[in-house]
This record gives C-alpha cells, structure tokens and sequence, in this order.
C-alpha cells in the first residue's frame, strides 16, 4: 500500500488496479473513500481502462478479429509498477504485454499520477501513452471512486449534488447497460441534486460535459464535512449507487468515454465516445478532489 500524507490528509493507493482505498482525515476522524463492502459493491475506487461500461455482447472487433472484455476492461485487475513515489505523489504504471494483446490488440502505457497538495486536494491524472510507431491508438478511460454516505451523521438524502456551471446538461440514457447519446434528456444544474436512492433503478445518472472544466460538490446543508470534484476534461460524469440495495455510497465517476450505445456495430475503431492517440502521442485526462 502507497501512502501520501499531508497536515490533514492520509491517502492509501493499492497498487493493485492503482486503486484509491483511503482519504483518512486526521482530525475529524472521517473515512472519505467507500469501505469497499461486497454487501454492496466490493471496490472502493475502480480505474477504467480500456473501456467504460459494456460492450454490447461483452466483445469487438478489430482488423476483422473478434476479442473478449469484461465490463469496465482490466486495468482495475492487474497489478501496477511504482514509477515515482514521494510524501505527496505517486506514479502508477502498466504497459501492454502478451496477456494485454489476447483481448486488446493495442500497444499502450497508462499512468495513473496521486498528487497531495497543503490545500487538501489530490490531483488525479489519466496519462495514456501510444508507444507504437504507426498505429493509431483507440481507448476509454476513466474512474469510479465511491465515497461513504453519511459522512459526518445525518442520512443518504440530506446530501446534494451541487454542480458549476449551473445550467442544462445533456444527460444520456441507459438503456439495460447500453447508452443512447442520440436522445438525450435535459437535466437542470440550476437546482442542487438531492441524492436519492430511488433516483438510481435505471442505473447511473450521465452527464455529458463535452471537455469543458465542471465541478461537484457533495455536502449535506450541514456542510461541516464533504469534497469537491473537479473535472478538467471529462467527457462524461456518471452518479451512482446500486438500486435497491440502500448501499451508504455515492460514486461520482468521470469518464472519457461511455458504455457501448445500443446500436454500436462491434467495430472499435468506431466506438462512440473513444479516444484516438495517433502514433507516439499522449493523452491526459485529469480531475480533482478536494475534502473538507
């Protein structure tokens, strides 16, 4: 375990999946970051790669050959090397291999970079890199860190969503675990979002944000304890929680790209919402969050 630590803050990283297990704040005595109770979802902050959400039938095809891939792909289960550690940072790193090519025919480096600051915010960076000097480079990316609900008392629906910049968003649908970006609902950022567990029997709720820098701010009107999210170039936020299960978390999930939409074709290099890394190029996807 990977620990980073300021005045106020110790954060944990597991190395497996480079996976955020713990922002324990040292005064207050608050865990920030879901318990990871299989009871109701047994991860506590899952990175996402190569994929986000299903594809349809669990596969795709690339140069004609068909490959096989679990929800969410399979950085979150493969182990990390630590490229750089300090008090404040650490670098987290896997790269294509054999196993890799079996359900990705991609070559590939990720980089998932924690950095502590004295203002209480980890920074987070996606940093994608294509190694291969003449393919192009197609992939999702993105995280799914749950935080427990309460945080300092109260209950589930005394917390809200507040978003900036207030205004219309388009939000996508699911349909089953498949999504339908061509018939978008409006959802009103004007008004808080009261957290609901009711609110979620049709899955997550998806924003789509189109690159633009949008914050988050989860606190109940108490507000003595709560985080920031801030997204710098996400294409997507999904909110969620597990229907039905009254599970005490909210996962706030930003996403550079999206579950299969319900009439994908198969074909990867046409996934709707995938990245495109030309040779030798490098992306980076990159949030905030900041406790309180």
């Amino acid at each position: 375990m990977i620990t980073l630590e300021n005045k106020h803050l110790i954060v944990k990283i597991n190395p497996e999946g480079a996976e955020l297990t713990s922002v324990w704040h040292k005064n207050a005595e608050l865990e920030y970051i879901w318990t990871a109770d299989p009871k109701y979802w047994g991860r506590h902050a899952s990175n996402l790669f190569p994929i986000v959400g299903r594809l349809r039938g669990d596969q795709f095809r690339v140069a004609g050959e068909t490959y096989y891939m679990n929800q969410h792909g399979f950085a979150r289960n493969m182990s990390f090397d630590v490229v750089e550690q300090s008090e404040n940072k650490a670098v987290f790193r896997i790269v294509d291999s054999e196993s890799t090519h079996r359900v990705y025919p991609f070559k590939f480096q990720l980089d998932i970079s924690y950095e502590l600051t004295e203002d209480d915010t980890l920074h987070i960076a996606y940093i994608v890199h294509n190694p291969d000097k003449e393919e192009t480079l197609f992939f999702s990316v993105g995280g799914h860190p749950a935080f427990n609900l309460p945080l300092d008392g109260g209950k589930f629906s005394d917390y809200y969503l507040s978003i900036e910049p207030e205004k219309i968003y388009d939000r996508v649908r699911l349909v089953g675990p498949y999504s339908n970006p061509n018939h978008p609902t409006p959802f009103n950022a004007s008004i808080p979002l009261r957290l609901r567990q009711e609110d979620y029997h049709d899955d997550a709720i998806i924003l789509k944000l189109n690159r633009q820098k949008t914050s988050f701010l989860l606190a109940r009107l108490a507000n003595q304890h709560g985080l920031r999210m801030t997204l710098d170039n996400a294409q997507f936020i999904g909110v969620w929680t597990p229907a039905g299960k009254q599970a005490p978390f909210i996962a706030l999930e930003p996403w550079w790209g999206l579950a299969d939409t319900v009439d994908a074709t198969g074909n990867f290099k046409e996934k709707f919402g995938s990245n495109v890394l030309a040779a030798g190029d490098t992306f980076n996807g990159t949030y905030s969050l900041q406790f309180f």
